[in-house]
């Protein structure tokens, strides 16, 4: 029987490469995101296409309402949609915490508690949820994307071993640095929330840009990352965890730090020890 995926967040990156493999090995593909016009070079090249807010409940619903339509049974969900807010924690408006949740957390279990009932009744299917490296290891100035990567990871913990009676698999992907548009993405996010106003980071301006665009800094191609995701989804046994790209192994060892050693070591590379020599002049 031909399977089924459904893909978040497929208007560039991660999401279009993921679609795309998974429409070459085979399967009926349904692309989304927010807006048809990011997706409709997929919609020509053979897969299905469909508008999806995962922050709106009305288009999750308008969603299930075009797979009923189309008698379609997803049996494979790739929560892919997401972004991330840059910027010094102590700095950063509440209101964007939330939207960080909201999108990468709230979102991703309101799309698959959507998509579950389905599986349940067949007794088979996957859940692929996109999580990252920074959710491993936090980093200075990323503090909101790390920890709702990190949500991601406890809730795919806690989802894989809930759906295994039910024959569902769920697959936790902490990609490392993938070539997608996350860096100008979070750079623009980074100018929006720091909205002008002074800042006690202001010295270190260009160490949080940076961060911003770390992940692309000699990235691995969305197309070889999307390769080797789907080789491992579509296997006879899915991995638990997977972790794929530029630094993906490195930052998790890192974790395994002494606390101490961690922190000065990151602080050092994004330039926190400087800040702390110049306040205790």
């Amino acid at each position: 029987m031909m399977r089924t995926a459904l893909v978040t967040g497929c208007s560039t990156g991660i999401g279009r490469a993921v679609a795309r493999e998974l429409h070459a090995q085979g399967l009926v593909v349904y692309a989304t995101a927010r807006k048809l016009v990011g997706i409709a070079e997929l919609h020509s090249e053979g897969l299905r296409t469909a508008a999806l807010d995962v922050d709106c409940k009305t288009s999750i619903q308008a969603l299930l309402q075009r797979l009923e339509q189309d008698g379609a049974t997803v049996d494979l969900l790739v929560n892919n949609a997401g972004f991330g807010v840059m910027g010094p924690l102590a700095e950063l408006p509440v209101v964007e915490l939330q939207r960080q949740f909201q999108t990468n957390v709230f979102s991703l279990m309101a799309m698959t508690q959507a998509l579950l009932p389905p599986m349940f009744s067949s007794g088979r299917g996957c859940i692929v949820n996109i999580g990252s490296v920074s959710g491993v290891t936090a980093t200075p100035f990323s503090g909101a994307y790390c920890a709702s990567k990190a949500a991601v990871h406890s809730l795919s913990e806690t989802l894989r071993m809930e759906l295994a009676p039910f024959g569902i698999h769920v697959v936790t992907v902490q990609p490392g640095g993938i070539e997608s548009e996350f860096g100008a993405t979070a750079t623009a996010t980074l100018n929006a929330t720091s909205d002008g106003r002074p800042s006690r980071y202001a010295a270190l301006g260009h160490a949080i840009a940076e961060r911003a665009r770390a992940s692309q800094d000699g990235a691995m191609p969305a197309e070889t990352f999307a390769r080797q995701l789907v080789n491992a989804v579509l296997s006879d046994k899915p991995p638990s965890i997977l972790r794929i790209g530029k630094h993906s192994h490195t930052l998790p060892a890192l974790a395994q730090l002494p606390s101490r050693a961690r922190d000065a070591l990151l602080s050092r590379r994004f330039g926190l020890a400087r800040l702390r020599r110049v306040h205790n002049r």
